[in-house]
């Protein structure tokens, strides 16, 4: 469907048009094009109308359905980096979002977060994460900001692990680094050793010898490390499961992964859990259901 910038499909032009239908327009608009497509509409937009293209949406919409057109309209590192901010910045700090985001990018996307994240948001990243966290957590955060392509590989990994016969607890800090610097190939042959040394999986033995939000973030770069998309999967599905769906967790996921790795979440979500991701997400969550119609079976 070509989209015509002139025309007011994007606004309400039709005084007449109930809200449903002007929300079902629009979804399908935004859905049905790529992120750099919509920002090219967005740029159309202005000089065809003189107008900001979100600033005129926001003004129609309302709720949870004006923050997903939003989120949409982002381009995909800013809308990290605003999610980020929003974490930090935000009445406390979400330490979920932070562990999200964090945990599963690419060396290149945190790279490209930071320096958006000072552009447009006005602070350093790394400031303010080390101004509202503390500890082993703010530790393991601050090393998956340090992003180095080229992350180390360390034969003493395996052989601190036998040393410590397979105990997380025995060593916190040096399991920290390892996970805060290795790369996910290393790190998966670390976790093979482990389980060999222990004859647990590490995910059970990081559960019983840590807590809280370093718990979290330490078997998030785990299980990030084995897939990615897997994890992720998981996440959405911790989402619906919760008392009352998480939109905030579920919005962001489809958002951010929509054009990354969304056939292999939804792949992985059918093998780990039996039900499609679609018709979850449509059971939980109606408004939802048209996101990524394409990916999402």
């Amino acid at each position: 469907m070509t989209l015509n910038p002139k025309d007011t499909t994007l606004y309400r032009g039709s005084k007449g048009e109930d809200d449903r239908t002007y929300e079902d327009t629009i979804l399908m608009l935004l859905t049905s094009r790529s992120n750099n497509q919509r920002q090219e509409i967005k740029v159309e937009y202005k000089k065809a109308h003189g107008k900001d293209l979100v600033s005129a949406l926001k003004s129609e919409l309302g709720g949870l359905f004006e923050t997903l057109v939003v989120a949409l309209m982002m381009p995909p590192i800013s809308y990290d980096a605003s999610q980020l901010h929003k974490a930090l910045k935000g009445v406390g700090t979400d330490d979920d979002v932070l562990i999200e985001i964090l945990a599963s990018r690419t060396c290149a996307q945190i790279k490209d977060i930071i320096k958006v994240y000072k552009k447009e948001c006005g602070g350093k990243l790394e400031k303010d994460i080390t101004g509202d966290t503390s500890g082993n957590f703010q530790k393991l955060l601050i090393m998956l900001l340090q992003v180095n392509e080229e992350r180390r590989r360390d034969k003493r990994d395996t052989e601190l692990i036998a040393a410590g016969k397979g105990k997380v607890g025995t060593d916190e800090d040096k399991f920290i680094n390892i996970l805060g610097n290795r790369s996910h190939e290393h790190l998966r042959l670390v976790f093979d050793t482990y389980k060999k040394v222990s004859g647990n999986d590490i995910e059970d033995s990081i559960e019983g010898a840590t807590t809280g939000n370093l718990e979290n973030l330490m078997l998030a770069v785990v299980k990030c490390a084995k897939s990615v998309p897997a994890y992720f999967a998981e996440s959405l599905y911790r989402s619906m499961r919760r008392a009352g769906t998480d939109d905030q967790t579920l919005m962001r996921i489809m958002v951010s992964r929509g054009e990354t790795d969304m056939l292999d979440i939804r792949a992985y979500f059918k093998k780990m859990y039996g039900a499609s991701l679609y018709t979850t997400i449509q059971v939980q969550w109606a408004s939802l259901s048209s996101i990524h119609s394409g990916t999402i079976g």
